[in-house]
């Protein structure tokens, strides 16, 4: 039997159970729906309500119910559900792009890691403990601030500070299988380092790393926020960190500026973490029992 049918073999569980366990979960399911909720308003909700975000459509701060604003204007006067409608799109779209970039930095670092061993280790070790102590908030501040506040920059600055514990997940994960007799008969029947790292042990590590990414998702949603309340935000674009910063000031007198955007920011990071400890609790073979 070739690597791949061996690694196939191994699967600790298959995909139908892991969905039947994560079904049973009620707080996973209700995380799901309330994300899918999220995402989908998200997507099609600015062409439904058809009503553009920077449009000035009354005067500042104007209350929630009045001039036919559900939730109200915000410190321009601009529409805060229009903006909540098309910043979710834009805050979900960089926290995916953020997370996507902490996991291509860090399971390349941990599995070289994690399957070599020894000096390769210990040096790929040493370099992730030294982004690990840096302040995390800081060091994104200062990237943005060096190289511009765009979008890009925003979700390259938040995977580059939030892929040091991937790595380590992903290392104590490579360290664990490769000592399983599937990658055994894999490096017996003649496979390269390269072919057992990406083709075999990979593919069984990928549970606690589908979780990791899910969860680094939330992380990225409040580190756009942090950075957005700093003043740090795409000014060209509307997220919802944008709008709580831009609208701070006014939290005593137009309250309904800064927290519509933020009630709805919280609700997405707790869809993502309980979607997050559902996926925990169905892919970690160590829980089947329970």
């Amino acid at each position: 039997m070739s690597g791949a049918g061996v690694a196939e073999l191994a699967l600790e569980r298959p995909l139908r159970d892991a969905a039947r366990i994560f079904l049973r979960n009620s707080s996973a399911t209700v995380g799901l729906v309330l994300l899918g909720i999220i995402v989908a308003l998200s997507i099609i909700g600015p062409e439904l309500y058809g009503r553009d975000p920077f449009e000035i459509v009354a005067g500042p701060y104007t209350p929630p119910g009045e001039s036919g604003l559900l939730l109200g204007s915000d410190y321009l006067g601009r529409d805060v559900l229009a903006g909540i409608l098309s910043g979710g799109r834009t805050t979900l779209a960089v926290s995916l792009a953020a997370a996507l970039i902490a996991v291509f930095i860090g399971v390349p670092i941990g599995a070289l890691g994690g399957y070599y061993g020894g000096w390769i280790d210990l040096g790929l070790m040493r370099f992730t403990e030294f982004f690990q102590v840096l302040p995390a908030l800081l060091f994104a501040m200062v990237l943005v601030s060096l190289f511009g506040p765009s979008l890009a920059t925003i979700a390259i600055a938040i995977g580059v500070v939030n892929w040091t514990g991937t790595a380590r997940l992903a290392r104590g994960e490579f360290l664990r299988l490769r000592r399983m007799d599937f990658v055994r008969a894999a490096r017996a029947s003649g496979a390269s380092d390269g072919y057992i790292v990406w083709r075999v042990i990979l593919p069984n590590a990928l549970p606690p790393l589908i979780v990791s990414a899910t969860l680094s998702m939330g992380v990225a949603i409040l580190f756009e926020g942090g950075l957005s309340f700093l003043g740090l935000g795409d000014p060209a674009a509307m997220t919802w960190g944008v709008m709580i910063g831009s609208n701070r000031n006014a939290i005593l007198t137009a309250w309904w500026a800064a927290t519509a955007p933020g009630l709805v920011m919280f609700l997405a990071v707790l869809s993502i973490t309980l979607v997050g400890d559902g996926l925990n609790d169905a892919l970690n073979p160590r829980l089947k029992e329970r």
